[in-house]
């Protein structure tokens, strides 16, 4: 500070001969990233002509026939793209190659543009750094260039030393553009690897393959070949077009094109969404073949028509990170960081857009296509299941889509079965976790005409409680907690000796009743109680697998005095007491093997009891 106080002011220089190594190594992570800067200048210049000709301020423009040539010559060892776009003046070119990070984009947006809504759409680069990423992989770049004013064309020619030469260019050299821009690259001995066919097919494949210009991909080396010439890019993508003009097929063949999976996914969201967001997709919710498959999804995020990214896990949320998609964001900068999508407050909007777009389509689905909906409920009922525990506004707007498997088969809604259940067991859903273990159990309440649901995977023990705090009036009741509606209303006796005889044979803690059930052919159930047993599932299933103590169960052994097994149980107490503890043993053990599967030591005695029981015959 000067000893008057005043304020010095001034702008920061940077001298080119220190700032050129520093872009030719870190400008980007990736270098191949090159030629998508290259490739979006040409196609921002064709874009740009195109808006003066829509402006009047031009004419005598076919905008049909713009394009972009990328053309390989390895025994050269250059890169060259050009264009038929708008060209640069000798001023121009002073101006807009000579200043690193001054935008040429901005400059015609502000021109031509002012600041109204959507102003510069369609136009990608905004930095003013994209055309130095040539150096990454360069030792020299040649700009040749030709304004669509039609002044004379002008070549600048610059090193990795920042000095650049600025002559005019020869009308009759063939890299010298009619209208347009001509950029070569003269390829380091670090950049080698790009003088490739396949590579550079690659790289335009994975970012300009949506570039709204024609791009033609020429390999010098096979210029007189025969082959058609043929763009390598689809100016048209599928999500720029309105969904009432795309048909099932259409969205087929994008998918398959876009993420190489062959397998049909299950359905497609067509994304459209205008201002403030502003945005642009498809989704897609993939076919799992089995639960062992990646559930990783994969979502790569486009500015207007270019790749920015693959996998942008921070615009989904993570409780539908399954889907497979593209978005189009012209909204968010190309050069995305993570941290700026982890704290921008579109990016979260954009998240719950597609929350919402994905629960109103589950609910169009069941409301239009209910046989269809029903086909793929299975592969979607995890991630509903799923994506209801994580996300309260999910919930509220797909449960109406909800379905329950039956185990007889078919599926019903939460609401269908409610109301079904009125007569017999009004608020209580009866449920079987394992079709085949529990098949005695499910037999004995159809019976009864009460019908069961099938709840077959982890998450499902969650997710009941979940809908139980939503409606207080429901409870879900595995068969196996209780008789339910199988108890007839006949008194039921114990017969003499029976609770003493189980009493030395059941678990620690195990509760004997009797009941007199409608089923003769039963002699007993072993019911464990809901809250005991969910209590049970959910320390398993946030303990990994790993090993854990045992919890205390609340079960109860209800001995069936209908059973005329249970009759003849009775009267071998006294008359061959070893006979009826072996019967009472296998009785129990069949209990629990329509609970649970046994140990290993438990097993090992069922089978040692049961070549007993058949001995005895």
């Amino acid at each position: 500070m000067s000893e008057n106080n005043t304020a010095k002011r001034g702008g920061i220089s940077v001298e080119m001969e220190h700032i050129f190594p520093v872009i030719k190594k870190w400008l980007y992570s990736e270098k191949e990233i090159f030629l998508r800067e290259i490739v979006s200048n040409a196609c921002d210049a064709c874009t740009k002509l195109g808006r003066l000709v829509s402006l009047g301020e031009t004419s005598n423009v076919d905008t049909s026939k713009f394009r972009i040539d990328v053309i390989l010559d390895k025994s050269a060892k250059t890169i060259t793209v050009s264009d038929n776009g708008i060209g640069m003046t000798e001023e121009e070119l002073q101006k807009y190659l000579c200043q690193i990070a001054l935008s040429g984009a901005l400059d015609f947006i502000d021109k031509y543009e002012g600041e109204s809504e959507g102003a510069g759409a369609g136009i990608i680069g905004h930095f003013g750094l994209g055309f130095y990423s040539s150096f990454m992989v360069s030792d020299t770049v040649e700009v040749i260039t030709r304004s669509h004013d039609l002044s004379p064309a002008v070549k600048w020619v610059c090193g990795t030393d920042g000095d650049y030469e600025i002559t005019a260019a020869d009308p009759d050299d063939d890299d010298t553009p009619a209208r347009g821009t001509t950029v070569i690259m003269h390829i380091s001995g670090e950049g080698e690897e790009y003088l490739n066919e396949y590579k550079l097919r690659e790289i335009i494949d994975k970012y300009c393959a949506f570039m709204p210009v024609e791009i033609y991909f020429i390999d010098a080396d096979k210029e007189d070949s025969d082959e058609e010439e043929k763009s390598v890019n689809d100016t048209e993508p599928l999500w720029l077009k309105p969904s009432s003009e795309c048909g099932d097929e259409e969205y087929a063949d994008f998918y398959r094109k876009v993420f190489h999976d062959f397998k049909e996914p299950l359905f497609h969201i067509h994304l459209r969404a205008d201002y403030p967001l502003n945005f642009k997709g498809i989704l897609y919710f993939p076919r799992i073949t089995n639960e062992y498959e990646s559930l990783e999804g994969q979502v790569k995020l486009y500015y207007n028509q270019v790749f920015v990214a693959d996998n942008i896990k921070e615009v989904i949320p993570e409780y539908l990170l399954m889907l497979k998609g593209v978005l189009d964001c012209p909204e968010l900068p190309l050069n995305v960081s993570r941290s700026y999508l982890q704290n921008s407050g579109y990016v979260s909007k954009i998240s719950a857009h597609i929350t919402k777009k994905v629960a109103d389509k589950l609910v169009s689905m069941f409301n239009t296509d209910r046989e269809g909906y029903e086909k793929i409920w299975r592969d979607v009922k995890t991630f509903v299941e799923y994506a209801s525990l994580r996300d309260q506004k999910f919930y509220d707007r797909v449960k109406s889509a909800i379905l329950l498997e039956k185990c007889s088969g078919g599926f019903v809604t939460l609401d269908e079965y409610l109301e079904t259940a009125k007569e017999k067991h009004e608020g209580k859903i009866y449920y079987a976790n394992d079709k085949t273990a529990q098949a005695s159990y499910i037999s004995m309440f159809s019976d009864e005409g009460i019908e069961t649901v099938l709840f077959d995977r982890l998450i499902d023990t969650n997710f009941i409680t979940f809908v139980e705090h939503n409606n207080d009036a429901l409870k879900f009741v595995r068969v196996d907690a209780e008789v339910a509606g199988s108890v007839n209303d006949e008194d039921s006796s114990e017969p003499e000796g029976v609770a003493d005889l189980f009493g030395e044979i059941v678990a620690e803690g195990t509760k004997i009743s009797f009941e007199k059930l409608r089923s003769e052919s039963i002699p007993a159930v072993l019911n464990v109680s809901e809250e005991s047993r969910r209590m049970e599932d959910m320390m398993r299933m946030y303990s990994g697998g790993a090993d854990m103590p045992k919890m205390p169960v609340d079960a109860t052994l209800v001995i069936n005095t209908s059973s005329s097994l249970i009759a003849n149980l009775a009267g071998k107490i006294k008359t061959d007491p070893d006979t009826a503890k072996v019967l009472a043993k296998h009785i129990y053990s069949l209990c629990l093997l329509s609970q649970r599967k046994l140990t290993a030591d438990e097993l090992t005695e069922f089978l040692s009891d049961s070549y007993n029981v058949l001995g005895k015959l």
